[in-house]
């Protein structure tokens, strides 16, 4: 076999009369009378080879036979190329090799798609063959952007006196958060792991371990409903300090960010990253995941709203519920037929209805503006609105107005292509509710997860009134996208034991499930917290790209499948015997 001894995006002008030996595969192949050109691939790049009879024709009759995704050497000289077919647009563009010796390493079969052209096929098709999706320039290239990501966590965290520790894969399921993922234990019959959802357990136990910064980049699983962001395994940078408090772990997760971001794409994160309440959040942007790269923010107008005569408003404020709005430019985009379809998607996310007005230079039209007569001027005010805008509203319960209003405001922003591209905002969203209040259930479960601290000032509300009590907790939020989340977390037992309670957990539960961690931090336990981060989001910000899969080597679909390898799959019916399980089917 010819060796390469070059590869295919390395060569440049400078290497002209050289002999090396290129190996990769048939990417494109022209035949141009008695030449014949193949753009030769390999995951650096892209070289021009050429065949010339005059030089070697029995390579060239060769090279005849050569079709798409063809594995080859080929051994020849670097040659400039003549200025009229310089390729401006391949960093290879000013040379190309010519051939005198060629050897086919392996034949292709006839593809089910064209690797050189990504877009030739459905995803579900491409996923099938995923390991021939993977030679295209866009996953060779989203998947390099990865391998650059996570060389640079680690290097910041290495450099920072953090110790990378592997935590255990099968361990034991434990209540709240998404469903479990469980195993059957063959050697204890009836008993199962669970694939871990977070290492939280873990790395609670290093520090009370005295493991004072651990960090580890983590395979986790979750059995939840998917979407375009969210597998079934992701994979979790996974951070974790002793003697700290928030803004410890702030500073250090803002120094990493930034180490990442310069690194991996040559940006500059803002420092340091801006911070908001959960309430102002919610309140400004109708979110706690806020994409804070355009405006038209949400506005409160209960006072305006309440000297209208517009029996909706006045039905919701008496009721106290919230009424609030976006200002948007129209530019005779919104049709009524637009406007329709607009609160259709506004009902999909609990509204009962989106009310509009159009701002005009005599004041407000069309919609509700017959009902808004008197308080005109103000609206005007307070959306700081100019003639061509338009003016949507929400009346609604606090719960639905405000998360419903920040849902149009990213379909309005996304229809009327209102967000930049190609720019980063970061913001630390802080001061979350500890609870929230399960109606099915009649009981409160923890916002982020029980080992969760509550605020200082609010100690005494965890037994008195659990519903406002406030979290010492954090996310770091970029571009509308949740990459990571943390806390302090509680580091008293008796202090857990009360979460417990305030979360129905009774005793025995408690015992069986987290009797490890309760005994574990009554032996002095250090004041600690972390964070995780989702390493497949943040490389799918880095890389530019709005689905998950296309960071991931080998992901699965929205049901959790794998079209590649069939999986999940079957299994015999000795296997189920050795484990001691017995399928039951279902109607």
């Amino acid at each position: 076999m010819l060796k390469r001894t070059a590869k295919c995006g390395e060569l440049r002008k400078n290497d002209a009369g050289k002999s090396v030996v290129l190996n990769g595969w048939v990417n494109r192949r022209r035949n141009l009378g008695g030449l014949i050109f193949i753009d030769l691939r390999d995951r650096y790049g892209i070289t021009q080879i050429v065949f010339d009879p005059d030089k070697n024709k029995s390579v060239l009759n060769e090279a005849k036979k050569l079709s798409y995704e063809d594995v080859i050497a080929v051994r020849g000289t670097i040659r400039t190329r003549p200025g009229e077919t310089i390729n401006k647009d391949m960093i290879t563009g000013e040379i190309e090799l010519l051939v005198n010796e060629l050897e086919l390493l392996n034949k292709s079969a006839t593809l089910p798609f064209m690797v050189a052209d990504r877009n030739s096929a459905l995803e579900d098709h491409r996923l099938k063959y995923r390991y021939l999706e993977l030679r295209t320039k866009e996953l060779q290239k989203t998947l390099a952007i990865r391998n650059k990501t996570a060389q640079a966590v680690r290097q910041y965290y290495s450099e920072n006196e953090f110790m990378e520790i592997e935590t255990p894969v099968l361990m034991k399921s434990t209540p709240e958060g998404a469903r479990d993922f469980i195993v059957p234990s063959r050697i204890h019959k009836g008993k199962f792991y669970a694939l871990p959802q977070s290492p939280q357990t873990y790395k609670q136990l290093l520090m009370i371990g005295g493991f004072d910064k651990y960090f580890q980049i983590v395979k986790c699983f979750r059995d939840e409903d998917l979407r375009a962001d969210r597998q079934p395994e992701f994979t979790q940078i996974d951070v974790e300090m002793s003697f700290v408090d928030e803004s410890d772990i702030l500073k250090a997760t803002e120094e990493m960010l930034t180490h990442v971001f310069k690194t991996v794409i040559d940006v500059e994160l803002p420092n340091p990253i801006p911070r908001m309440t959960y309430a102002e959040a919610m309140a400004r942007f109708g979110s706690d995941k806020p994409d804070l790269r355009f405006g038209y923010e949400i506005h409160s107008i209960n006072d305006i709203a309440g000297k209208t005569d517009f029996k909706v408003f006045q039905s919701v404020i008496e009721t106290s519920g919230a009424v609030a709005g976006i200002c948007v430019p129209d530019n005779g985009f919104f049709s009524r037929k637009q406007i329709d379809i607009l609160t259709k998607e506004a009902q999909k996310y609990g509204a009962k209805g989106l009310a509009y007005v159009k701002v005009t230079e005599d004041g407000l039209d069309k919609g509700i503006a017959k009902f808004l007569t008197n308080v005109e001027k103000e609206l005007i005010e307070e959306f700081n609105a100019k003639a061509g805008d338009i003016l949507f509203f929400v009346a609604d319960s606090m719960k639905n107005t405000y998360p419903v209003l920040g849902s149009v405001r990213l379909i309005v922003a996304r229809t009327l292509n209102l967000i930049p591209q190609n720019i980063f905002k970061p913001v630390w969203i802080t001061d979350f509710p500890l609870f929230d209040w399960n109606e099915d259930e009649k009981r409160f479960i923890a916002v982020h997860h029980p080992f969760t601290a509550v605020t200082k000032k609010d100690l005494e509300l965890l037994e008195t009134d659990p519903g406002k009590a406030n979290s010492r907790a954090y996310d770091i939020v970029i571009n509308g996208y949740e990459i990571g989340g943390g806390s302090i977390r509680i580091h008293d037992s008796k202090m857990q034991i009360k979460m417990f309670e305030a979360l129905g957990i009774d005793d025995q539960t408690a015992k069986d499930k987290f009797g490890f961690l309760l005994e574990a931090l009554s032996y002095g336990t250090p004041p600690h917290g972390g964070i995780a981060l989702g390493l497949d989001r943040l490389v799918m910000l880095l890389a530019g790209v709005n689905n998950i899969r296309d960071v991931i080597a080998f992901p699965k679909t929205t049901s959790a499948a794998s079209l590649m390898d069939g999986s999940p799959s079957d299994v015999s019916e000795e296997q189920l015997k050795e484990l001691n399980i017995e399928l039951i089917e279902k109607d």
